[in-house]
């Protein structure tokens, strides 16, 4: 049966209805997860926070995210793709529309609603590319499974766009808008089936031809019937089976920690930085992260087109060891100006053409490298130990500079190269990573991928 998709040269307008869902709650997601860098910028004077309540803050989605995907992941194995991706949507834009209620000077409530917030967005990055992958021919599907990522950084964008014309007692305003990705429900409810592939795995075949024969446009009863001895008797989902495939575990843990942890330190503070630095306003730091945003969308779309041409790992080396040196480079050049323009603002533009562009390979490549059975656990497990880095990275670079110190002007910024250089030693663990231990996947249809794994 899954042989007539591999077969399939163009997507049907069933497809591309689960690639728009899946597009469009992924930019909704992270302009969800990533309006608190905008929002703290308007916060730090009036609230007088330090770099530890700041980092604080940061640090519950952080743990949220971890947590939401192991639960949600091993969930999808479970109870199907398709009612996580529903939950996991409601999840984090509900958390996110409370946070409007927050009081003057209420730190703790942001912490407390931030760490929902994160729970559901490590949910459904874990379920939605497993869950389009698996409605697309091998041949197309590292190129698609990037582009559901590419835009994700026009959603942080939107963001950036938002804080730069929020007046800075509007703030409150960002956070109701969040509200918005529960709509994505309603296109999820309307267009995306459950997987055929998780329905074939839990022996509900005719469902599954049904299911798939709903995507390819085509009469059921035109698709051969598959059967347990064509593809295996059900498989019920253990979390504790990951540790069977210890190759597929140290690339897709190590690989997701190391870029996590030096985006998230870069992604999260740098709307702050720009104000430190650079002596702007907010709302400025807001605009220039606008050029941050479009070259990591730019990345994304390179990385997407690359992992077809050159390889899952031949990408994952390019993307961890450019990061690696553009972001120490940005570091040591955080007051250089060239031609009256801030070096350390241009550079780290061009480091997100690999730090964020990356992400077109971390995410769908942690769900190929395990077999069917466990795709959403395993992805979820990486996605989840790759979380500390959302923890380590703000919380290690607000302890380099000076967790007791408040977030103003006069901090030692000096520290700054050395925060760097932290950061950009994690994209290099990944570059080794994925270049040194990385399991080729390009080409192979899910099946195949199935049978190496089991006789690795």
């Amino acid at each position: 049966m899954f042989e007539v998709l591999d077969r399939q040269t163009r997507l049907t307008g069933n497809q591309k209805k689960i690639l728009a869902a899946a597009i469009i709650g992924d930019a909704l997601e992270f302009f969800d997860y990533f309006l608190i860098g905008f929002v703290l910028a308007f916060l730090i004077g009036p609230w007088k926070l330090t770099f530890n309540q700041f980092a604080i803050v940061f640090l519950s989605s952080g743990v949220g995210a971890l947590l939401g995907a192991y639960a949600w992941g091993w969930v999808a194995d479970r109870i199907g793709r398709r009612p996580v991706f529903i939950g996991t949507v409601l999840n984090f834009s509900i958390a996110t529309g409370l946070l409007y209620f927050t009081p003057d000077n209420g730190w703790v409530y942001l912490t407390a609603l931030r760490f929902f917030v994160g729970f559901g967005v490590g949910g459904l990055y874990c379920v939605d590319l497993p869950l389009v992958q698996e409605f697309m021919p091998s041949h197309k599907r590292g190129w698609i499974g990037g582009l559901v990522t590419c835009i994700i950084p026009l959603g942080v964008g939107l963001g950036g766009v938002l804080g730069a014309v929020m007046g800075p007692t509007e703030w409150r305003i960002l956070f109701a808008i969040g509200l918005l990705p529960a709509l994505v429900v309603l296109l999820v409810r309307l267009w995306v089936p459950e997987s055929p592939h998780w329905l074939v795995r839990q022996g509900r075949y005719e469902e599954a031809r049904t299911s798939l024969a709903w995507a390819l446009q085509v009469d059921p009863k035109s698709l051969p019937l598959p059967d347990a001895k064509t593809l295996g008797e059900p498989i019920k989902t253990n979390w504790f089976d990951l540790f069977k495939y210890p190759r597929s575990l140290a690339v897709s843990w190590l690989g997701n920690a190391g870029a996590q942890t030096g985006a998230y330190g870069i992604a999260l503070w740098a709307p702050t930085l720009f104000v430190l630095i650079l002596k702007v306003t907010p709302q400025e730091a807001a605009k220039m992260f606008i050029l941050l945003t479009v070259s990591g969308f730019i990345g994304r779309l390179s990385f997407s087109y690359l992992s077809e041409k050159i390889g899952r790992r031949n990408c994952g080396g390019l993307l961890g060891f450019g990061a690696a040196f553009f972001i120490i480079l940005a570091g040591y050049n955080y007051n250089t100006m060239v031609s009256g323009v801030s070096a350390f603002w241009l550079i780290l533009a061009v480091a997100m053409f690999f730090v964020d562009g990356g992400f077109a390979i971390v995410g769908p490549y942690a769900a190929e490298v395990w077999p069917s059975h466990l795709r959403t656990s395993g992805m979820g497990s990486a996605y989840g130990f790759g979380g500390i880095g959302k923890i380590i990275g703000p919380l290690g670079l607000a302890m380099i500079v000076g967790s007791s110190n408040f977030v103003k002007p006069d901090v030692p910024l000096t520290a700054i190269p050395t925060a760097f250089l932290y950061l950009g030693g994690w994209f290099a663990l990944a570059g080794v990573v994925y270049y040194f231990l990385g399991i080729e996947t390009r080409g192979k249809s899910i099946e195949q991928i199935d049978r190496e794994l089991a006789t690795a």
